[in-house]
């Protein structure tokens, strides 16, 4: 029987809320087993970006990176954000490495091909390296990803982070009983943006359909529920979408996604 392992993934609004991002790396590290961090920081980059003069551009929830926001989100993602994680971690006893996709090879990726739009300096992902993940695990240490991977060729690319943790639960799911979870400032997905309450708890694919009719899921989810299924169609045990409380024992209220 496999073991089990815990992917989350913690969003850029809790990152940028110092009292929940405290709390959450609490819980995170009381998670019993197996578990893996990977993190965004959109937020933070775009911020920074905008004090530098330098302008930030999303379609359809993704980043475009050009080269001069590549530096800066990897000055974020790889530096800043990821390495004050890594060390709170270890002020809650959590032995814990920050990994951009280029240590250990772990993401490899290739730049994105321009079609419609040109996202510029973007990875998609090519494969993970499951056994040095695994090798860390098994050493008792916690990898804590950033969202960025590399081409092999000495160019890091910025990566979408659910994409990157979807890409990761799949790619050990030979090794072990996946869940994955996106942790972010909601309680799951709303039915009303203004409910904090109207959680819809279960959503498979015909629900997810209807949802999208309805213009429910949209912008920055969008990519998120399509990391979702693509990972439960790719032997990913479980998918949960919910806020800081979600990765608690006996969770009350979150999104579970199924097939």
């Amino acid at each position: 029987m496999k073991q089990q392992l815990s992917i989350v993934k913690i969003g850029g609004n809790v990152i940028e809320n110092n009292t929940k991002l405290t709390k959450f790396l609490l819980h995170f590290s009381k998670i019993e087993g197996y578990k893996i961090l990977v993190h965004g920081g959109g937020k933070l980059a775009t911020k920074l970006a905008s004090k530098l003069g330098i302008e930030s551009q999303m379609i359809n929830g993704r980043r475009v990176t050009d080269a001069k926001n590549l530096e800066i989100i990897t000055m974020v993602y790889g530096g800043l954000t990821n390495k004050n994680i890594v060390a709170s971690l270890q002020a809650n006893g959590t032995n814990a490495l920050g990994l951009s996709g280029a240590d250990g090879n772990t993401i490899q990726a290739h730049k994105r091909a321009i079609k419609e739009i040109d996202f510029g300096f973007v990875g998609d992902i090519d494969g993970i390296n499951a056994d040095f993940l695994n090798m860390l695990i098994f050493s008792g240490i916690t990898p804590v990803l950033c969202a960025l991977s590399h081409d092999g060729k000495g160019n890091i690319l910025n990566t979408n982070a659910d994409t990157i943790a979807s890409e990761i639960a799949i790619g050990m799911s030979n090794l072990y009983e996946t869940t994955l979870y996106y942790c972010f400032e909601k309680k799951g997905v709303l039915l009303d943006l203004a409910d904090e309450n109207s959680v819809v708890t279960d959503i498979n694919t015909t629900k997810y359909q209807e949802l999208l009719e309805q213009n429910i899921i949209a912008d920055g989810m969008l990519p998120k529920l399509e990391n979702c299924f693509h990972a439960l169609t790719n032997k990913v045990s479980k998918v949960c979408l919910g806020d800081i409380e979600m990765i608690q024992p006996n969770p009350k209220l979150f999104t579970s996604i199924t097939l």
